[in-house]
């Protein structure tokens, strides 16, 4: 039996934990691989400055050292921002992925350009963070936003008349207006829309959650980690003071 740890940016209440956890219905589960759904840190944060980013990769950091310790064989990270992906890569000897880095990447394996569809103007500085560090800025057709303060506790819960069709019609704008030929979801918390739209738009709907937990199984049944060569462990270890950043 093989164990993965999802690692949600942020804390997790009781009530949100099912909404989290629902990302993966049972449709997607294997009997061989076990799935494991952890809140990190002790701030919330909606990710909208740069400081929130930063406040996020630690608490990440923290829950993936944490990952490896208890024995699981994969750390799979549960936000578009992809935060500690490239430290976990470097102190890990477990595979590590994200959302954005499969997202993006699938996304250009599908077709020419892609878009992203996210909630807030706030995020936008996520994706044209990461698309420029894995070098698919020229993919990028555009960042399509509807308007509404995200909700961390709810996810879209609530909302769905009124937020699914708001990003029905940004997606369809993508479409015709900015060359978009794929569409990726801009947050692991917006995984609700995902069925209505993959039925309701004529490309490629990529839900983030799922397409970076399935590139872990794909890691693991190939037996495959990132390159140490390009992520080098550090000369010493610093669990000590990432411990410290959790309190």
């Amino acid at each position: 039996m093989k164990r993965i740890k999802m690692i949600f940016p942020v804390p997790m209440s009781e009530a949100t934990r099912p909404l989290v956890e629902s990302q993966l219905p049972p449709s997607m589960k294997r009997p061989d691989i076990e799935v494991e759904f952890v809140g990190a840190g002790q701030v919330m944060t909606l990710a909208d400055s740069y400081l929130d980013m930063a406040v996020m990769e630690m608490a990440v950091i923290e829950a993936g050292v944490k990952a490896e310790e208890q024995g699981f064989d994969a750390v799979c990270i549960n936000t578009v921002s992809d935060s500690g992906l490239y430290a976990l890569r470097s102190r890990l000897s477990i595979p590590v992925m994200a959302p954005a880095i499969t997202s993006f990447h699938l996304a250009c394996s599908l077709g020419h350009k892609f878009s992203v569809l996210t909630m807030w103007p706030q995020w936008h500085a996520l994706y044209k963070k990461t698309t420029k560090e894995y070098g698919l800025e020229g993919r990028l057709a555009s960042i399509r936003d509807i308007g509404v303060r995200p909700d961390t506790q709810e996810l879209l819960q609530g909302k769905e008349d009124v937020v699914f069709a708001a990003l029905l019609e940004a997606g369809k704008k993508a479409i015709a207006e900015d060359g978009a030929d794929v569409l990726v979801l801009g947050s692991t918390t917006m995984h609700q829309s995902h069925e209505f739209l993959a039925r309701n738009l004529n490309v490629p709907v990529l839900n983030p959650g799922v397409v970076a937990y399935k590139y872990c199984e794909m890691l693991l049944d190939l037996g495959l980690c990132h390159s140490k060569t390009a992520f080098p462990s550090p000369e010493t270890n610093k669990d000590v003071a990432v411990a410290a950043f959790g309190g």
